[in-house]
C-alpha cells in the first residue's frame, strides 16, 4: 500500500442472483455501465466509481492498481459478497487482474476487457505526461484524443447516444482524480501475477482497438489458464459501448455456464 487504505466507495447494487462486479475505465464512471446492467437478469449486480471518478472524492495520496485491488476486496467482503464475477474494461481490467491474482477464493469467474497487464514504455510516459499536465491544463485537450482511442472513425462521424454520454462524463470529472488514475497506470505491472490467477477468464478485445490492446489480448488468452478470447467488431477501445449486443452475448455465454443459466 501507498499509504492508509483508500476509502469504501458507495456500493450500488440491483438485481438478484449471482454478483457480478461491474469496473469502470479511466475518465469517466459506474454509468459506463448503463446499457449493460438491464441485460444482466438473474444475476445481482454491483458497481461503483474509482477514487477522483464521479462521486467518489479524489484521495489526497497516490494510490496503486493494488490498492484498488484490495479496496474492491474489502468493498466485496464487507457484505459477504462471495465468491463474485468480476468484470473490468481498460483500468478496471487491470484491477480485476489484481482481484484474481490476490483473492482467487473470492473471483469465480474473470472477465477482461480491452486491457493490458503492463503498459509499453511509450504509454508509461504518456500517462507520467498526463498526471503532471492534466490537475493543469483540465480534461478538455484529452476528450478528441479519448473519443479517437474509444471509438471507431464510423460512429464518431455519426455520433449518437454512446459518443455523447463519454463526452459529458468525461468532461464532468476531476482533473486531479484523473490525475491520480494516470499514476497508477504509470506503475502498474502485473505481468508477474498472472501465474497467480486459476479463475475461468474471458478476454475481450475491440478488433480495431490501438496496437498494444491487441497484443495484450493475444498473450492474456494464451498466459491464463481456462481462458478464451472474445472480439467485437468494429470497435475500439470502448468496444462495450460500440458494440453492446455483441459484449452482453460474450459475456451471459461466459457467465451463464457455471451459474446454470
Amino acid at each position: 500500500m501507498t499509504g492508509a487504505p483508500l476509502p469504501a466507495p458507495v456500493l450500488h447494487a440491483t438485481g438478484e442472483g449471482p454478483p457480478v462486479l461491474l469496473l469502470h475505465p479511466l475518465g469517466v464512471d459506474r454509468s459506463f455501465w448503463d446499457g449493460v446492467v438491464p441485460a444482466l437478469a438473474g444475476f445481482e449486480v454491483l458497481s461503483y466509481d474509482f477514487p477522483g471518478h464521479g462521486e467518489a472524492p479524489v484521495p489526497e495520496d497516490a494510490y496503486t492498481v493494488e490498492d484498488l485491488a484490495a479496496q474492491a476486496a474489502a468493498l466485496m467482503g464487507r457484505d459477504g459478497r462471495k465468491p463474485f464475477d468480476v468484470v473490468g474494461v481498460s483500468l478496471g481490467g487491470l484491477v480485476a487482474q489484481r482481484l484474481a491474482a490476490c483473492h482467487p477464493e473470492s473471483v469465480r469467474r474473470l472477465v477482461v476487457v480491452d486491457a493490458v497487464a503492463v503498459y509499453p514504455p511509450v504509454l508509461r510516459r504518456q500517462w507520467r505526461d498526463r498526471a503532471v499536465r492534466t490537475p493543469v491544463d483540465g480534461l478538455e485537450p484529452l476528450l478528441e484524443p479519448t473519443l479517437g482511442l474509444w471509438f471507431t472513425a464510423g460512429l464518431l462521424a455519426r455520433g449518437g447516444p454512446a459518443v455523447e454520454q463519454v463526452r459529458r462524463t468525461f468532461l464532468a470529472g476531476d482533473p486531479r482524480g484523473y490525475a491520480r488514475a494516470c499514476e497508477a497506470l504509470e506503475a502498474v505491472d502485473l505481468t508477474g501475477e498472472l501465474g497467480r490467477i486459476t479463475a475461468p477468464t474471458l478476454v475481450v478485445c475491440g478488433d480495431d482497438d490501438a496496437p498494444p490492446f491487441l497484443a495484450a489480448a493475444g498473450e492474456l488468452a494464451e498466459a491464463l489458464p481456462d481462458a478464451r478470447l472474445a472480439w467485437l467488431s468494429p470497435a475500439r477501445h470502448a468496444g462495450v459501448l460500440e458494440q453492446p449486443e455483441q459484449f452482453v452475448r460474450a459475456l451471459l455465454g461466459f457467465l451463464g455456464e457455471e451459474n446454470g443459466l
